[in-house]
């Protein structure tokens, strides 16, 4: 079923759509056009989704519905509408054009390349420490085949009292180790998602989600997600749940990748609350739920609010620690973790029992090792905004409150552009449209702060003087796509 935006939700996403640029110089028709034109290039206006009937749209604007008609009738010429008599108008893009959300990655690191497309911090120096105990531990379990489906007993208790601690009673039953969040997310949706399964995302969202979604052939439905209204517009992504029923909705609840938005405890309620009544199973991904910063205050976890196993929840190791130790895991109800089991020894049987025992290890000296994380985030996170101020002021970022990434707003539709042209000067960056849909979002970038400080001060130098060049410059080069993570 197709989405549909009511004439006071088109009307609050607009805003002050009258002082747009240009304003002056266009009639009131050409500017609501363009504002509408505006939020699909930002991915705050779904493609696909059904506009307002012109006189609904006139009354919530106050204006007259000839306005309406006429900058709908330019969408049309545009290629920004398509509609059908008694049917209603749809968004979409011009010439049907599509940019790819498939995680991509290079067989090599170029070492002097400063890479701002992987959001990862560096190892922990307490990492050694914990392999050489994991290694210790490990002849309790070699006379064994070494097969355990839902992790190792230690490693799943570990993370069971992490849940616990955070408010949400979690047993030991209902914990299923992966090999990484990205893994843990495949068998979640092999399991709840059938080929071709309708789902909801954010977007902007995590592009490796996206290419899980394309691997299960998923109709993606998305809620727009807006700096100005703290991230979820809450009217919207109830809307769309109750509109469009997806089987399945992932989410990114803690500082959302690449926003870095923390969605408040009421939303989070509601949320819950109206995928019950839709039948729409919740993923929830928390891959940054160990990371706020400056004191911030986590709300409870969304699955708090799960009376009817509707909540999955993902996490991992790759965040707070190191990306290169594989350990994830799934919290569902117990019988959901049985379910996944059965679907895992399909793929890969089991995780690694070294590392699930180092991470055993690891997550004893949580404390310690995640509060050196998040003074460290802090402090990389106010250099970067400190030179984005300096060198790239027209730039809008909003300083996230926990995480490792700052979404930017960019000073035109330049994203990949400027990909293209900073990869000239030694750096990589991951351009707007990877994290979204239909070529979207080329006015945005994310910039991840988990780099020295010093590096990420060069890399915006770098930044800025391929910005300031790139209005002059029509050269473009085909280059093999980076990873993002």
């Amino acid at each position: 079923m197709t989405g549909q935006v009511r004439g006071v939700q088109l009307a609050r996403l607009l805003g002050q759509w009258h002082a747009l640029p240009g304003r002056r110089r266009s009639p009131d028709y050409a500017a609501l056009a363009g504002a509408v034109r505006g939020l699909l290039a930002d991915g705050r206006l779904p493609l696909g989704v059904r506009l307002p009937a012109e006189r609904e749209l006139a009354e919530a604007l106050r204006i007259s519905r000839t306005t309406v008609t006429a900058a709908y009738r330019q969408l049309r010429e545009t290629g920004h509408l398509a509609s059908r008599r008694g049917a209603g108008s749809w968004t979409m893009l011009p010439g049907n054009h599509r940019v790819a959300s498939t995680g991509l990655w290079t067989p090599l690191d170029d070492r002097e390349m400063i890479d701002l497309g992987v959001a990862a911090l560096s190892a922990p120096p307490q990492l050694l420490t914990a392999a050489r105990a994991a290694a210790e531990d490990l002849p309790r379990y070699v006379g064994g085949a070494g097969y355990h489906p839902t992790g190792i007993i230690e490693l799943r208790e570990a993370v069971a009292d992490g849940y616990t601690a955070r408010g949400l009673p979690t047993s030991a039953d209902q914990i299923m180790v992966t090999s990484g969040t990205q893994h843990a997310l495949d068998l979640v949706l092999r399991l709840a998602l059938a080929p071709g399964g309708s789902v909801l995302v954010e977007s902007p969202t995590y592009p490796n989600a996206l290419a899980a979604l394309a691997g299960r052939r998923a109709r993606i439905t998305t809620h727009g997600l807006a700096a100005d209204t703290g991230g979820w517009d809450a009217d919207l992504l109830l809307g769309s749940l109750r509109q469009t029923r997806p089987r399945l909705a992932y989410l990114i609840p803690e500082f959302q990748n690449p926003t870095g938005h923390l969605m408040p405890a009421p939303l989070r309620e509601r949320v819950v609350a109206a995928a019950h009544a839709a039948g729409t199973d919740l993923v929830v991904d928390e891959s940054f739920v160990d990371l706020p910063l400056d004191g911030t205050e986590l709300p409870p976890p969304m699955a708090t609010y799960d009376r009817h196993s509707r909540v999955v929840s993902i996490g991992g190791m790759s965040k707070p620690y190191w990306g290169g130790l594989r350990i994830g895991w799934v919290r569902a109800s117990a019988p959901q973790v049985q379910r996944l089991a059965a679907v895992r020894v399909g793929v890969d049987m089991a995780s690694p029992v070294l590392d699930q025992l180092v991470a055993v290890h690891l997550l004893a000296d949580a404390p310690a090792i995640v509060g050196d994380r998040r003074v460290q985030l802090a402090a990389q996170r106010d250099a970067l905004l400190g030179a984005l101020a300096h060198r790239l002021p027209d730039w809008r970022v909003t300083p996230p409150r926990g995480g490792v990434t700052l979404w930017a707003e960019l000073d035109g539709p330049v994203s990949s552009a400027l990909a293209r042209a900073a990869e000239e000067v030694g750096v990589r960056l991951a351009p707007g449209p990877r994290f979204g849909l239909d070529g979207t979002l080329e006015r945005f970038l994310r910039l991840p702060f988990t780099l020295p400080a010093a590096d990420l001060v060069e890399a915006v130098e770098r930044i800025a003087g391929v910005r300031y060049d790139l209005d002059r410059t029509g050269r473009q080069r085909w280059r093999e796509p980076a990873v993002i993570a």
